[in-house]
């Protein structure tokens, strides 16, 4: 079976940069795959994005070495098993609040007898190649994102879900769970604090640590704090940034400054 390079580096505590795909569209996915990204992920829960954008993106990335992972829009199973026998690599699931629901999330990543995940990899084998039914377990990366109050509660019983292989910070959703505005890249240094907090418990906890950001200030700041994986803003992101500074310098004026429109 095809190894899954991103969790290997993950597991030997190494550095890895991804980029965030919201865009349904198979040529823009092949395009940020092939910049040498190690990972990227296709966002279902905010990108407008739906399985039949998946399903064809998926292929796309396929022409790169990235490794393909996909946010489920919640934690359903149903939703898991599919994009992983799509192809999906591994899967952020967002929104998990305990353990109880690390484990169901778990559960539809893994055949029997480690979860209870269907047996139908329908593209999955073909991507992967052989070995893929007896090594999936081994190769298909479970992340839980830590974003609400009763996460950050509960963030060590969730860390110690068996299987759990890393925790995704979505920095907007920790703000607000905090009382903070949501704005994407935080600057607040209570915030700093708890992502410093988060990272500190995977550390000791043994899984990977990743967060995300809007640009390269941000994936900087939390590389150089230890985080495994860390995504390097998204495919509209980067085409409207760039767009925007290229049309104001063409007209010699400044360039508007823009609101993030999440994650």
């Amino acid at each position: 079976m095809r190894e899954n390079k991103a969790m290997s580096a993950w597991a030997k505590d190494e550095q890895t940069i991804g980029c965030w795909l919201s865009l349904a569209n198979a040529y823009s996915a092949e395009v940020m795959s092939k910049l040498g990204f190690d990972w990227v992920c296709i966002d279902m829960q905010h990108g407008l994005i739906d399985y039949a954008d998946v399903r064809d993106m998926l292929p796309a990335i396929s022409n790169s070495d990235a490794t393909p992972i996909v946010r489920v829009p919640w934690n359903e199973p149903y939703e898991i098993m599919k994009v992983l026998d799509a192809g999906a690599y591994g899967v952020i699931v967002p929104m998990v609040n305990n353990r109880e629901e690390a484990e169901l999330a778990v559960r539809a990543c893994r055949y029997p007898p480690l979860g209870n995940r269907s047996f139908g990899p329908i593209r999955a084998a073909l991507y992967a190649g052989r070995g893929y039914a007896v090594e999936a377990n081994d190769q298909i990366a479970c992340i839980a994102m830590i974003e609400t109050a009763e996460g950050i509660a509960n963030a060590d019983e969730i860390m110690s879900t068996p299987g759990l292989n890393g925790v995704y910070i979505g920095p907007a959703d920790l703000a607000l769970s905090m009382g903070l505005p949501a704005m994407g890249d935080q600057p607040q240094p209570e915030h700093l604090a708890m992502v410093k907090s988060l990272l500190a418990k995977c550390k000791a906890h043994g899984i990977a640590a990743g967060i995300h950001t809007g640009g390269i200030e941000y994936t900087q700041k939390y590389l150089e704090l230890g985080f495994n994986f860390v995504t390097l803003g998204s495919d509209s992101g980067h085409m409207t940034k760039n767009a925007a500074k290229e049309l104001a310098a063409a007209r010699g004026i400044a360039e508007t400054k823009r609101e993030g429109a999440g994650y």
